[in-house]
């Protein structure tokens, strides 16, 4: 129970007085924006764009060049090249445009860039250039008084729209191209003194982004059409993402060649110092309010873990404000955990949804099956090099009869084999992240923690809900909870909130029990809230029946846009969904119904068959584990298969995702996915097919006939899990 009320509501404003500013606390996110000031520079970038201005400069003679500025994603191109940009604004008679290369998409970039450079001369001289390329096309002769004329009023824009259309108008004309923007180049390099010679530094930005054919024509336009005197090209990329290995892996030997000649020179934007990296970490902390909480430890650890990646930093200082801010799990554990538990978020995405995901192991503790696999690991490998083993064979056998392993005893040579048959039910991550030491230690520092365990539960399980007891705030958070207004020194909380949640009218700075709010309800069709889906189990009968589905109790009803007495019809593309914990697979309702297709969820096997004498789907889409059953979306659709009740199309999708579970969808003629991008491209090529099975009736096409039913799996009697004896 709360041990404070909540303040009474705020009297109602006078009519006219303007609302009072939103409430706002101590804590701030960091853009991601380059810097383009020298003041701004806190990675020691101003000196080397001074030294690069300086050469660009000092080599208009030596025009055209291209320099490329080359770097890792996050590392301060970007900035570096906007530093050099502002040093050159001082220099005299140097001019300089911007191009974004992934703004643009294929040939559209040839043309974008050529426009841009063209935009940056004098009116005058577009002019006098359009001219001279009418005069020279002895196709336009005809139309050439009207095409001067009508140039007359242009304004610059127009005048390179008017060009651009005379140089590409055809072949020949693209073959006079170069030419006539050097003639144009010249005539604006050229001032009234000719010396010094005017220079346009051209920045082409994010070239590593961009699709193969963005490339190629990118670097059409800088060697073949803007190769001129005049012209120097910075160019901000990877080089490593554009070589024979990268972005460009498929290209010819030809066309090798050509992209070897497009850069002259590269500049390598060196990692920053320890000390400039660990002083910027502690900027950007200072500068989203959080800096009393990262301490030397956890500055030395961004550093370290980030690779001194600038990009990198602020993303997980801003991660650590989000979470540390509105994430209530956090308010029992410090700082530390929050880091450590970022890191392993943005890193190892794939580990991080096993870990707090449902049936992401054998026995719930995803983390605990890593560590256990990789001492096994160690020892399976020591046997059968015939080296001495340290872990008892007794943990090792304990842990491989889980996955339904018995090695032979003593284990010996066939230690290797044996884990080559472990790895196939594994998730297909592990063998890699075992033998990462940058993954291990990570692991090692958060289990390490004196309250890892309870920590790594409520990952997976969530926060503690409102209705009990007060808790005390863990320390850790101290730093800051002392400083904010109408915190108590202790940081004793009452309630449930964030520990870093904002000051507001709630005593103690915001932590009071939050009192239930009124539920507000969308406008209603037939009693369903028009386009808001249920976000948890709803009672049986809340919801109308739809397309002849049983909605059992604690189910997900189908979509609700679509009831009996709407009068709409309803959706061309059925998909019956299987899976016992749907609300911690939201990312599938979402999949699915962001592609306007009909839903029917049910939570078991059992379910599943009434819902089938009901209404054949178009789809299925099943988990696998379902409670301490760890085949069962398997075993439903293999019996389905071979009882004849289903024979369309199946996705698994599932979190734990290995070399046995693949083989086994596989063999069923199934697909299997854990990841949100390649669901919606296996339903999409399942509405597809299914488009193209249908007859000109409106029905589906016979199946055609199996020369061999899917494989059974013998081990479990269909009629123990669920139920199977009563339907079948």
């Amino acid at each position: 129970m709360s041990t404070s009320a909540p303040l009474p509501p705020p009297a109602p404003a006078p009519a006219g007085t303007p609302a009072p500013p939103p409430a706002h606390g101590p804590f701030a996110l960091l853009n991601d924006e380059p810097v383009a000031e020298s003041g701004a520079d806190l990675l020691g970038a101003g000196r080397a764009a001074r030294q690069l201005a300086g050469l660009l400069v000092a080599s208009r003679g030596s025009t055209p060049f291209t320099l490329a500025v080359d770097a890792g994603w996050g590392m301060g191109k970007s900035s570096l090249m906007r530093l050099v940009d502002a040093e050159l604004a001082l220099a005299p008679e140097v001019e300089t445009v911007w191009y974004n290369a992934w703004t643009s998409t294929g040939a559209d970039a040839l043309e974008g860039l050529i426009k841009s450079v063209l935009m940056r001369f004098d009116r005058r001289v577009l002019r006098r250039g359009l001219q001279r390329v009418t005069e020279r096309r002895a196709l336009l002769r005809a139309v050439r008084a009207l095409t001067t004329v009508a140039a007359g009023p242009l304004g610059v824009a127009g005048l390179v729209d008017e060009l651009w259309k005379s140089l590409s108008v055809n072949s020949q004309a693209r073959n006079e191209m170069r030419g006539a923007i050097g003639d144009l180049v010249q005539e604006w390099s050229q001032t009234a003194e000719f010396r010094p010679r005017r220079l346009l530094v051209v920045f082409i930005d994010d070239l590593d982004r961009c699709s193969e054919e963005t490339v190629l024509a990118v670097c059409e336009a800088v060697k073949v059409y803007l190769d001129v005197p005049g012209l120097a090209f910075v160019i901000g990329c990877d080089r490593s993402a554009l070589g024979p290995n990268g972005l460009l892996r498929d290209l010819s030997p030809a066309g090798s060649a050509f992209m070897e000649k497009i850069f002259q020179t590269s500049y390598r934007i060196p990692a920053a110092d320890n000390h400039g990296v660990k002083e910027y970490i502690r900027w950007c902390a200072r500068t989203a309010g959080v800096e009393p909480l990262l301490d030397d430890a956890l500055v030395d650890l961004l550093a370290q873990r980030s690779d001194r990646n600038p990009r990198r930093i602020k993303r997980l200082v801003n991660g650590f404000v989000l979470e540390a801010t509105l994430n209530p799990v956090w308010r029992d554990f410090g700082p530390g955990a929050v880091i450590r538990t970022l890191l392993l978020q943005y890193f190892y995405p794939d580990f991080y949804r096993m870990m707090t995901g449902p049936s992401g192991t054998i026995d719930g503790d995803v983390m605990a099956e890593f560590r256990t696999y990789r001492e096994v690991r160690r020892t399976l490998l020591a046997s059968a090099a015939g080296q001495p083993v340290v872990q008892s064979l007794t943990e090792v056998r304990d842990f491989l009869a889980r996955y339904e392993l018995l090695p032979p005893e003593p284990l010996g040579a066939s230690g290797e084999a044996v884990l080559t048959a472990l790895e196939r039910q594994l998730p297909n991550e592990f063998p890699d992240l075992v033998a990462n030491s940058a993954f291990t230690s990570l692991v090692d520092e958060l289990t390490g923690r004196p309250d890892a365990d309870r920590l790594l539960q409520r990952l997976r399980e969530g926060p503690l809900g409102s209705g009990g007891e007060p808790t005390r705030m863990s320390q850790e958070w101290a730093p800051v909870w002392q400083e904010m207004p109408g915190s108590r020194v202790d940081g004793y909380a009452t309630g449930f909130g964030p520990p870093l949640a904002w000051p507001g009218h709630e005593p103690y700075g915001g932590y009071g029990t939050p009192q239930p709010q009124p539920l507000q309800m969308p406008p209603q069709q037939g009693g369903v809230p028009v386009g808001q889906a249920p976000q948890g189990p709803v009672p049986q009968g809340a919801y109308p029946p739809q397309s002849g589905y049983p909605v059992p109790q604690g189910a997900y009803p189908a979509p609700s846009g679509y009831p009996p007495q709407s009068g709409y019809p309803a959706p061309a593309f059925d998909v019956l969904w299987v899976d016992d914990q749907p609300d911690r697979k939201g990312v599938v309702r979402e999949v699915l119904e962001g592609l306007g297709v009909q839903v029917n969820h049910v939570p078991k096997s059992a379910t599943a068959v009434q819902a089938l004498r009901n209404r054949t789907p178009d789809l299925l889409v099943s988990d696998i584990s379902r409670g301490s059953d760890h085949s069962a979306g398997f075993e439903m659709v293999e019996r389905l298969k071979a009882d004849g009740n289903y024979d369309g199309p199946v996705v698994f999708f599932t979190i734990r995702r290995s070399t046995d579970r693949e083989e086994r969808a596989a063999a069923m003629g199934a697909k299997l996915t854990n990841n949100e991008q390649e669901l919606r491209e296996l339903v999409l090529a399942a509405m597809q097919d299914r488009g193209r099975d249908r007859d000109g009736d409106g029905t589906r096409s016979p199946a055609p006939p199996r020369d061999q039913k899917p494989p059974r799996r013998t081990k479990r009697n269909f009629g123990e899990p669920e139920g199977w004896a009563t339907f079948i």
